[in-house]
Formats: structure tokens, sequence, C-alpha cells
């Protein structure tokens, strides 16, 4: 086995912003990449789109050594790396959906969402292929037009869009007989059926009604396969639904790119606030935090939010400075900026941060000097009261109830 040369063709998005997120799609095996004509103008108003051609079909060379299905997914990431790589939306239809479940499972930290048409964890049986792999190789592909025909179009058409048809089917006269050959080799020993549990990007399966060589069946089958897949059938079409309605394919395909970005967003703010929530846990203490969660209002939820996920989340867990040195300049720019309420708090925290009530009294004489004394007098009577109370009390500082110099956490500024 030897992963395949193929090629492609790309059409820039239509803003030319060279920043566009890529969308690549796969075609069926005896098919172009023309095959997606009716589609590119939609799926280019949003995204750079790259189309590539099967071994010996369309640009793509010649192939003359076996390969699988996985080393076709293999290929298609070179063919991305070498337009400057990146993660990218896939949707392929038959052979070259089986392309993009394989790139979910060999490069899954590479496909951004998945739409798979009218293919499976497994497509048709083997011997089968085998046999149409021995009748092209003995007499060539104008034996299998006919057969083509039949799976590839729902009944009708061909008379309805006999130009459409046509077209594809005097393109498969043009493919190379031998890597037409070794293509349905490399479907004769394709099935994933027990890794589909293993498949965690975003995927749409979409079947065409009148499919007889992947029925809706086979696809339903996929979708509950996959944990985070979903399914669609298009009406009245049958095996290449782009060709019959592709106005109907580009919005299923540009839907699931849009709510798979939608629900990565989502589930980035999720771990976010999450990391967020618990670094305030660990830097204001458990009490603190309880309290100011039991505070919340329907006004005031989403400061809450706001502030846990882009102060805590966003700023405390970056690696750039330490907990001492970002309490440090949080004292700093607290008594700068005259924020006496929020001071406490956070003279709390940086003992919690391992700062001691000397590294803080210098705190405060160095702000004297380039914030002025006045500031720095209010700040030593907040640091005062802070110590004075821990002094007296049993609790931890990072658990202590704040002093009456220190408001509760049930007004939003407390929360900066």
């Amino acid at each position: 086995m030897s992963q395949p040369t193929i090629r492609c063709s790309i059409v820039p998005v239509h803003s030319g912003a060279a920043d566009a997120q890529l969308l690549v799609l796969g075609p069926s095996l005896g098919t172009t990449s023309e095959l997606w004509d009716g589609v590119i103008g939609l799926l280019s108003q949003n995204y750079r789109v790259l189309r590539f051609d099967l071994p010996g079909h369309g640009f793509s060379p010649a192939a003359t050594e076996s390969f699988t299905v996985g080393e076709l997914a293999d290929a298609v990431v070179g063919l991305v790396d070498s337009i400057g790589g990146g993660a990218f939306h896939y949707a392929g239809v038959s052979l070259g959906g089986a392309v993009g479940l394989q790139l979910a499972l060999r490069h899954p930290e590479r496909l951004l969402s998945l739409s798979a048409l009218c293919t499976g964890a497994q497509i048709g049986e083997p011997d089968a292929w085998l046999a149409r792999a021995a009748q092209v190789r003995a007499s060539g592909t104008a034996s299998v037009v006919a057969s083509s025909a039949q799976r590839w179009f729902a009944p009708g058409f061909l008379e309805r869009d006999p130009a459409a048809g046509g077209a594809a089917l005097d393109r498969l006269l043009q493919i190379d007989d031998e890597s037409y050959a070794l293509c349905c080799e490399a479907l004769a020993d394709y099935d994933i059926t027990a890794q589909l549990g293993q498949i965690t990007a975003r995927t749409l399966s979409v079947a065409g009604e009148t499919d007889q060589a992947t029925p809706p069946a086979k696809l339903r089958e996929l979708a509950k396969g996959i944990a985070t897949a979903r399914y669609a059938c298009i009406a009245g079409v049958a095996h290449l639904p782009m060709l019959e309605r592709p106005r109907k394919v580009a919005a299923l395909i540009l839907e699931q790119a849009q709510s798979s970005f939608e629900g990565a967003l989502a589930a980035t703010a999720t771990q976010t606030h999450a990391a967020g929530m618990t670094v305030r846990r660990e830097v204001l203490g458990d009490a603190h935090v309880d309290r100011a969660n039991a505070a919340i209002t329907p006004e005031t939820a989403d400061f809450q939010d706001f502030i846990t996920r882009y102060a805590w989340g966003e700023v405390w867990t970056r690696p750039g400075l330490d907990r001492r040195t970002r309490s440090f300049l949080t004292i700093a720019a607290l008594v700068t900026g005259g924020h006496e309420n929020e001071l406490g708090m956070h003279v709390r925290a940086a003992l919690t941060n391992g700062l001691t009530r000397a590294e803080i009294s210098e705190a405060l004489l160095h702000v004297a000097i380039y914030a002025g004394v006045p500031a720095a007098n209010s700040a030593f009577a907040v640091a005062r009261e802070v110590f004075a109370e821990i002094d007296s009390s049993s609790t931890t500082p990072a658990s202590s109830t704040p002093t009456s110099s220190t408001p509760t956490s049930s007004t939003p500024s407390q929360e900066n």
C-alpha cells in the first residue's frame, strides 16, 4: 500500500479574505471534482473551497500501486498542508464521504465539521467491488456506464436534465481504468463499522431518498453510530444529490459548517467558564464564590458569567504570569483606580496566592510614589482591616468573611 498522488483546484472566498475557513469537497468513484460545479458558487460565499480528484480521475495522475481509503485521507491532509495547513470543513459523497470518515478517525484535530453524503461505514460488499475492478480492467470504464447511470440518478433525472447527467457519464469514460479498479479494491477493504464510536467530529449524515447504492437506512445507521452525528434525507434524489439538487446540498453543508462553528464556540465558552470558576475558587475561596453565586439575580447573571469567563478563565489562567505577580498587579491597579470596594477581596486573594503582609505593604508603598499618597493611605487602611480581621478569626484568608469595607459579591463590581 502507498499514499496516492491526488490534485486539487481551489476557489477563493468571494470576499477575497486570505484567512477564510477552508471547505474541502470529495467526489464519488467515477466522477471528478466537476461534480461540485452546481454548489461551488454558494459555498464560496463564505469559504475557500478545495476540490480534489481521486487517483486517475480528472486532474489527478493515474495510480499504479494499491492504496487504502485511509491513505486517500492522508493524501487530502497533504493537499491542505500544501496550501497552508490548518483545520478545515469537509464534505464528501460516496467514496469521498468514506474519505471524510477516515479523516475523522486518522486526523480528528484537523476537522471542523464533516458532511458525509450517500456513504457509509462500509459501502457495498467486498466481492462485488472486486468483481467490478476485474470488469473494468478487462473492459474499461465504458462497461460500467449503464449501471452507474442507474445508481447515480433518481428515475426521470436524465430526461429532465440530460446535460448534467450526460456530462457526468461522459467524464466516467475518461477515467483511468487501472485507477478506477484500484479505488474499487480500496472500497473492498474499507469497513470502519467497529470504529464509528471513536469519531468525535460534528457529523452530518445525508441520504438520497431513492439511493440504492447507499440507501437511507445505511445513513441512519451511520448517524446512530457517531455520537455527534445527525441525519438528513434529501427527497427525490439518488446517489449524487449535488447534481440533482445542488442548492439543497449546498444549504445542508453550509448549515453543518455554521452549526459546528457555533457548537465549537459554545463548547469553548463552557470550558473557559469551568476553568475560570476553578481559578476563582482557588484564589478567592469557596465561601466567597458560593456567596457570589447565591447572590446572582437575572440582572447580574450575564455579568457574573462574563467575569468568570474573561477575568478568571481567560486572563488569570494565562501562563505568562504566576498568580503572585497577578496579585501584585491587581492590587496596584485597584489602588490606582480608587477601587477600594474591590481591594479588600484582592488583599485576601494575594495572601492566598502566597504574598506576605510585608510584600503587600511594599506594593502599597510603591504605589504611593506613582499613584499618589492619598490613594495609598486609603489602601493601607483597607489592608489593616483585612489583616486585623484575619488575626481575630479562625478562618483561612481564602474563606474568611469580608469586612464592612469589602462588600460581598452581591454587587457586580466585586467580581473584577
